[in-house]
């Protein structure tokens, strides 16, 4: 079985230490999860006070990256944006964590039409991703950050049911597995007890990869006017407000653009650092 990562010994920890993408990547998501939690007691300006007077402003020591096209400062904006991109990436991913990973488990447990029939609907859901289902969701109950979160997390079901499947299948293959089962134990307690922690890293890496797409496709949402309402700063919405100032304040589009792209970033090289450190012979591989 699998040890937790509490358990970890020290060689493993002064392996993860040599991965460089893990440790970037670590670094990168670190930043961006202080960016959010900062703004929940900080930040230079209030990101939802409007000043025309000051609107456009470069970059100064009063306002640091300047100022939008209504006056609000752009560093504030930045820091609560981090906020609702986590929010939302948490939530969805977490949705799909649970239920996803429920069924796959479910369909390696019990294989036969069980698997096929979640399988099939694990097919279908993938002909509607996030942003059509949002727009479908946003056509019957209108735009908002909740519908975009449930579009999201129901797009990221049968990705963690896939996953969850393919590995699962795997560990009920292992001897040990076979011997829990001629010792009489049921299928849900070696699910539980046997399969469930061997696929667990899988799982994480899994869950740090959907959470950079999550984040992309809030901005995305957002971009086209079905996630994150105003008054509440957003990346995506910034970079929406921004595209007809290309000329006039390029910066404006620069830095959600970049706030994003190091998101993302950082959570990609996160899932394939944690991928190389919880399975080295895929490091050797390489």
């Amino acid at each position: 079985m699998s040890t937790p990562l509490a358990l970890v010994p020290p060689s493993a920890w002064q392996r993860a230490l040599r991965q460089r993408s893990l440790v970037l990547g670590a670094a990168l998501t670190l930043l961006l999860l202080l960016a959010a939690g900062l703004s929940l007691v900080w930040t230079p300006w209030s990101p939802y006070e409007i000043d025309l007077e000051l609107k456009l402003l470069p970059p100064s020591a009063a306002h640091w990256l300047g100022t939008d096209a209504f006056g609000r400062d752009v560093a504030s904006l930045l820091l609560v944006g981090a906020r609702s991109s986590i929010l939302v990436g948490l939530i969805a991913v977490g949705i799909g964590l649970l239920l996803g990973t429920a069924l796959g488990l479910l369909a390696a447990a019990r294989r036969g039409w069980v698997e096929e029939l979640i399988m099939r609907l694990a097919d279908f859901t993938f002909a509607f991703p996030a942003i059509l289902s949002a727009i479908m969701l946003t056509a019957v109950f209108g735009a908002g950050i909740v519908n975009a979160i449930i579009a999201i997390g129901i797009f990221n079901i049968p990705t963690f049911a896939r996953v969850t499947r393919a590995s699962a299948n795997a560990v009920w293959s292992r001897d040990y597995i076979l011997a829990a089962r001629a010792c009489g134990r049921s299928r849900w307690a070696i699910t539980w007890e046997h399969v469930l922690p061997n696929i667990l890293p899988m799982l994480i890496v899994q869950a740090t990869i959907q959470f950079a797409i999550a984040i992309l496709a809030e901005a995305a949402l957002s971009y086209l006017g079905l996630g994150t309402q105003p008054p509440q700063p957003s990346w995506g919405r910034m970079l929406s407000e921004a595209q007809t100032l290309m000329f006039e304040a390029p910066l404006l589009a620069i830095w959600p653009g970049l706030a994003i792209a190091l998101a993302v970033l950082g959570l990609n090289l996160l899932g394939d650092g944690l991928r190389d450190w919880l399975d080295p012979r895929l490091a050797r591989a390489r």
